[in-house]
């Protein structure tokens, strides 16, 4: 089907910019992306610090790092809507504005809950960001261009993993911690520079679409039930109550513990999100989820094995850090250089994806990539002692970041191929939260696998150190899972044999930690399997000739 002569009069031939100004623009798109993918692992290096500076327990750990990602997964759908309808354009730089904005907040904490309220709104600003990203590339790029655009993006996010531990390491190291969530603010202030210099306003041309609002509050309380009854399972108890649940005067009454109902709030709420989001499809009304979309095979099937794989991708790096630093003795600094491994493996892997590209189908390249993951987090389970160097770790870590820059990039491009341009906005929010949902449910997962293993295999370990009463053996515990293993180091002064009890099993815990984050890659790797031998859905030529709506109005 060719475009009508009308049609083609109607689109300026410089409708997405010059090719020039096209791949300037993609430059500060992929900024924009490193700034809040840095942000979201830059913390991981800094939390030994900043459990020093504000007595944060191991709960608000896992919170400091979750309150962004799950407002975050929350409201990618919802800005991929607005971005489509509003501008994508425009919604990128309101949410590197909020998102700056939100990091100043963060770096003037004064304590763990003002630092993890920041870090909410960072959250939304963050879910302004990459969907438009997203859908920007997939309006703006075609064919060949559009594939090596992707690769890009894929690549900065794959990079900037490890890129961010280095730069915080650093910051922490030689200033404060503060300055991890600071260098966000002049960074802001170039991406919103080059992409009004250089990035062309992109939207829907189609009827405006109205936000589903019901659909908003729906997915909000399924993704924050689940991962508040992950996160806070261990500390309320997973049945029985361990510890009363207490809200402003009112304290929790029963003997069942808060977290059944919590999770049984997630099942109501996303049966809920789906059968109203189904009713307006139905009806003809716009839905926050891409519903329609999911009967094209290469979307279905690739964001399934995308949110599995970054279950396991991301929750690694939650214990890392903690690990090097707190049993291994390393400084921040020292810490961002060890997971500089995994940066340069993912750069490593860009250059041999673009090699092979036109030689290996993206499944394929996506394959070999989680391959490479899971033997890289599964040699770092095998190697993680109280006793390992850096250079034991490092080269698991490289094969880790090699797989990473393959599966990222590819899987991005094989979820998005067939979507039509006028849903682009729609379906990179769709990609990006199944992402998304991915992470924050591996940080809470494993963060949770983390702590207990390090709990029990502890108090296991003090149970055979004579002359240790039971309420001593339990403060210890409790201490160390508490502080995330910043209390290690104190023991030492205290004890040497204690310290040596805490390191061998927070090692026990990271590497149980690395295990099941390998248990999760390899689901990832089964559910790529259903990429292949799908018929491909047929998108309308028109699309792929010209962006839809580029210039537009709603």
């Amino acid at each position: 089907m060719s475009i009508p002569a009308s049609d083609r009069a109607a689109r300026p031939a410089d409708a997405t910019g010059s090719p020039r100004r096209r791949w300037a623009g993609l430059v500060f798109i992929s900024v924009a992306v490193a700034l809040i993918i840095v942000d979201s692992t830059i913390i991981n290096v800094a939390i030994p610090s900043i459990v020093d500076d504000l007595a944060i327990t191991s709960t608000q750990v896992q919170w400091v790092q979750e309150s962004y990602t799950l407002v975050f997964a929350a409201l990618l759908l919802v800005f991929g809507t607005l971005a489509d309808r509003y501008g994508r354009r425009r919604i990128l730089l309101l949410g590197v504005v909020v998102f700056a904005a939100a990091s100043v907040l963060a770096a003037f904490s004064g304590s763990g809950d003002l630092l993890i309220g920041a870090r909410l709104v960072q959250g939304v600003g963050g879910a302004m960001v990459l969907p438009t990203t997203l859908s920007l590339i997939n309006a703006t790029f075609r064919g060949r261009d559009r594939g090596i655009a992707f690769a890009i993006w894929g690549s900065t996010i794959g990079g900037m993993v490890a890129v961010g531990p280095l730069l915080g390491g650093w910051l922490t190291t030689y200033f404060s911690w503060r300055w991890a969530f600071g260098i966000n603010v002049p960074l802001g202030i170039i991406i919103v520079i080059g992409v009004l210099t250089f990035v062309v306003e992109s939207r829907n041309a189609g009827e405006p679409r109205r936000v589903d609002v019901v659909g908003a509050v729906l997915s909000v309380i399924t993704s924050a039930s689940l991962v508040f009854g992950l996160i806070e399972g261990r500390s309320y108890g997973w049945w029985l109550t361990n510890k009363a649940m207490v809200v402003g005067d009112w304290t929790w009454p029963f003997e069942l513990s808060p977290i059944p109902f919590v999770f049984a709030i997630t099942l109501v709420a996303g049966a809920a999100f789906v059968a109203w989001g189904l009713h307006r499809q139905r009806t003809g009304r716009t839905t926050l989820l891409a519903f329609s979309l999911f009967r094209i095979a290469s979307f279905r099937n690739g964001n399934i094995a995308a949110m599995i794989v970054s279950l396991g991708e991301f929750g690694i790096i939650l214990s890392l850090p903690l690990w090097l630093q707190n049993v291994l003795g390393y400084d921040a600094l020292q810490t961002g250089f060890v997971l500089l491994a995994l940066a340069l493996g993912s750069f490593v892997a860009s250059g041999l994806a673009g090699a092979f590209g036109n030689k290996v189908s993206p499944e394929t390249i996506v394959r070999l990539g989680i391959v490479a993951e899971i033997i890289g987090v599964t040699g770092l389970g095998v190697v993680i002692s109280k006793d390992a160097t850096w250079l034991s770790v490092v080269p698991f870590l490289f094969v880790y970041g090699i797989g990473v820059g393959l599966a990222t990039a590819q899987l991005t491009g094989v979820v998005l191929k067939d979507v039509p341009v006028e849903k682009s906005g729609q379906g990179s929010g769709t990609s990006s939260t199944a992402r998304q949902i991915g992470s924050a449910l591996g940080i809470a997962v494993l963060g949770t696998v983390l702590f207990t293993s390090v709990g029990a295999s502890l108090d296991a370990k003090l149970a055979d150190v004579p002359g240790i009463p039971a309420v001593a053996q339990s403060q210890i515990v409790d201490a160390v899972v508490d502080s995330a293993g910043a209390a290690i180091p104190a023991l030492e002064a205290r004890s040497p044999a204690l310290a040596d009890a805490a390191r061998d099993a927070f090692s026990e815990g990271t590497r149980y930690s690395a295990f099941a984050a390998a248990g999760f890659l390899v689901l990832g790797f089964l559910a790529t399997l259903r990429l292949s031998g799908t018929a491909p859905h047929r998108v309308p030529r028109e699309a792929d000739a010209a962006p839809a709506g580029v210039g537009g109005s709603a």
